[in-house]
């Protein structure tokens, strides 16, 4: 099973959650980026080569956390080529859990594990 690691941080944070992630970090490992974190893709692009965390199943952000960053952000940032998805709440919650949002059993959880990195 993959790892699941959620990150949450600043700019002047990012370098040494990145580090933190590589730890343990594993080929097939995902990163759902939190909250602002999203607006500093690029940096987080450069923070993983130089750690050399390699074999990223996925990149995924919220909607609601992309939705507060300015349309000209966003444009900029073009996401739509850099993530895997964007993720309603109930989708984030369901990648986490055994069980469907509707209750119904899944014969697995897509992660084994999730981690938070919030420095």
């Amino acid at each position: 099973m993959a790892t699941l690691y959620q990150l949450h941080s600043a700019m002047d944070t990012l370098s040494r959650s990145t580090e933190e992630m590589a730890l343990t970090w594993r080929a097939g490992d995902s990163i759902l980026l939190l909250g602002t974190t999203v607006a500093f893709i690029e940096w987080l692009n450069a923070y993983l080569d130089e750690n050399e965390i390699q074999g990223i199943m996925g990149i995924y952000a919220l909607a609601d956390d992309v939705a507060q960053l300015s349309s000209n952000t966003t444009a900029k940032l073009n996401l739509n080529a850099k993530l895997t998805a964007l993720l309603t709440d109930s989708e984030w919650v369901e990648m986490t859990q055994n069980t469907n949002i509707d209750g119904t059993d899944v014969n697995e959880a897509k992660f084994d594990k999730v981690v938070t990195i919030a420095l």
